[in-house]
Formats: C-alpha cells, structure tokens, sequence
C-alpha cells in the first residue's frame, strides 16, 4: 500500500528525515514512536504531500507520488486537535469530503450516518461541535476522515488531548473498527502504551531514523539499542562483557539468555527480572523508595558503589524503604544490547 523509499527532508542543515525506508501492507496498522524532533510528525506530513521532500520517492499502491498534490492522493488525515468546523453541525462535519468530492446531499446524509453508528455516535448528526466532549470530537474527526473511504489512514496524536482512562478505552475501540473496516494505518504518537495496543507493528525513530521496527512484543521483548530500550521506560542499563553464560557489570555476574557471542555490550534488565530477597542471597542493595503502579510495586534500590536499580514485586511483598535486601537476577528477563 505505501512505501518509503530513500525519504529526507531538510530544515536548513538538519535532517527531519535521513533517507528512511518504510513499508505498509495493505490493511496493516503501523504506529510511528520517537521522542520529539526525531522525525514521526515530519514523515507523516510528507506522506500527505504536506511537506516536500529532499530525496527520495512516496509511492502509494506502486505510484510514485512526487508531483501529486495532497488532495489527490486519496488518504485521510486526522489531527491531535481534531480540527472540527464550529460553523457546522456534526453531520456537516463528517460529509464535508464527500461534499469536496461531488457527492449528492442524500448520499452525503446516508453515509455520515451510518459513519456515527460506527463510531458510537449515532443520532448525532445534528448536534453543534461546541456540545462534544473531547472523546466524542475525537469520534467525529474518525468519522470524517474515512467517509471518503481512504486508500490511506493517517492519525497525528490521534489521543493527545484526551485524559488516560479515555485514551485506553478508545484504543480498544479503534483497534476493533479499523479490524472490521480492513483499514491501513499510519499513525504517529509518543505514548509507547497507545501505540503497543493499536499497532500490527511499531516503528521506533531517532534522529530521522528507524531505530527498530516490529511487532509490538518484538520491540518489548528485545529492543535493538541502548536508545530505544530507555525509550521504552527501561533504566536497568549498563556496560557489560559476556563470558560464557554470564555478563560482568557493575551490579556483579548477570545471568544472559544463551547463545550471544562473547565480548563488551551493553545489558538490559528488565524490572520484573530484579528478583528481592533476604540480605544473604546476591547483591546487597538497600530499598530507597516504593511506589505503587496499581498491579505492582516499583522499588528503587540503591546497591554499594554502582548505579540504582529499578525493580518490581507484589503488593504485599514490598519492603519498606530503607530495608536490607539481597538481589538476584532472572535470565529470561535479561537483554543483551550492542554496545553504543
């Protein structure tokens, strides 16, 4: 359906994009995930024939679109601000592609109505913009952008604006009606837990680069980096040196995974592989605050001479702060990163 070929765009003397390569299947939902500056909103944008590109070719179905402009290159585009006309009604807002692209009032009325079903809106159309909440605006742009039926589906910040418990529950949502729809999507948000449960595939961008792409518990399970592990939420990371079955580092012998060639990397434990226990067993680390996370306890751990350690337990297995402890580490949530 879309692909990427050698893609860079230029501000000055950076580069928002540096010869990216990327490909979307047909009916395949790819998140885009990077910090900010790291180029996800600039290749959006670029797909859309709203920034033009240094190099490289944007070729949708096969065909190269360099000089088609952004209004004939048959995607949809919906932003973090949804971008709703207050001069009309709700009908009028999911009709007005249609209406640009010369379809009759009846149709028009047929299809946003049966697109405010879909969405969960349904009756809606003759409400004022003004009365939405935030989640059913965010409905309604959806809604919008697909009643001309999008070769393309590309989300900015589809959930930026909307409060944590929303967020979640619209995902589900989104997920299931782009599932029944068959469609593609290229969607672009710094939040790893939208994009973890919307995506088929996540890409990871740094510095206008790919840094990883894979399927959601391929990036979790094994990240490609340094970068892109501390993206994702893990500080457990440190220089090592793999010997055999074990990597020295400065929190003592790390058990590694088999079947990773020896010499210096970089390792990445993960919080549920920090296994506490009494002061006897492993390294002697001592508890420096706790905090709840509602399924678990966060520990931090302070050990003699080397850096802190994040760790998780049970809610009722949790030391105090301030406790003597011994630390062990579990193999299986170990991960053996490249040295930087």
């Amino acid at each position: 359906m879309l692909r990427l070929s050698d893609v860079t765009v230029r501000f000055g003397s950076r580069a928002a994009l540096d010869a990216v390569d990327l490909e979307v299947a047909e009916h395949e939902i790819v998140c885009v995930l990077g910090p900010s500056g790291s180029g996800k909103s600039t290749l959006l944008r670029a797909v859309a024939g709203l920034q033009d590109t240094d190099g490289g070719r944007v070729l949708l179905g096969g065909a190269d679109q360099t000089r088609v402009p952004a209004h004939r290159r048959g995607v949809g585009l919906m932003f973090q601000d949804h971008q709703l006309f207050p001069q009309r009604d709700v009908g009028g807002n999911v009709a007005f592609g249609l209406r640009m692209h010369g379809i009759g009032r009846g149709e028009q009325a047929r299809r946003a109505g049966e697109l405010l079903e879909l969405v969960g809106l349904p009756g809606a159309a003759r409400r004022s913009v003004s009365s939405l909440s935030g989640g059913e605006q965010q409905r309604v742009a959806l809604a919008r952008a697909l009643a001309p039926e999008p070769r393309l589906l590309m989300l900015d910040e589809p959930l930026g604006q909307l409060d944590r418990g929303l967020r979640e529950r619209l995902v589900v949502e989104l997920r299931a009606l782009f599932g029944r729809l068959g469609t593609t999507v290229l969607a672009v948000t710094h939040d790893q837990g939208e994009a973890f449960a919307l995506a088929d595939r996540v890409v990871v961008m740094r510095d206008g680069r790919i840094a990883q792409s894979g399927t959601p518990l391929e990036v979790w399970q094994r990240p490609a980096s340094e970068f892109v592990a501390r993206f994702l939420g893990f500080d457990n990371v440190v220089a090592a040196t793999v010997r055999g079955a074990v990597a020295d580092t400065v929190w003592g012998e790390v058990p590694v995974p088999v079947g990773f060639v020896k010499g210096p990397c970089r390792v990445l434990i993960r919080p549920s592989g920090v296994r506490v226990g009494p002061v006897a067993d492993g390294l002697r680390c001592t508890v420096t605050s706790r905090t709840f996370r509602g399924t678990h306890v966060a520990l931090r751990l302070r050990p003699q001479g080397a850096p802190p350690l994040e760790a998780e337990c049970g809610l009722h297995q949790a030391p105090e702060p301030g406790t003597e402890v011994g630390v062990t580490f579990a193999p299986a949530e170990v991960v053996v990163l490249p040295p930087e």
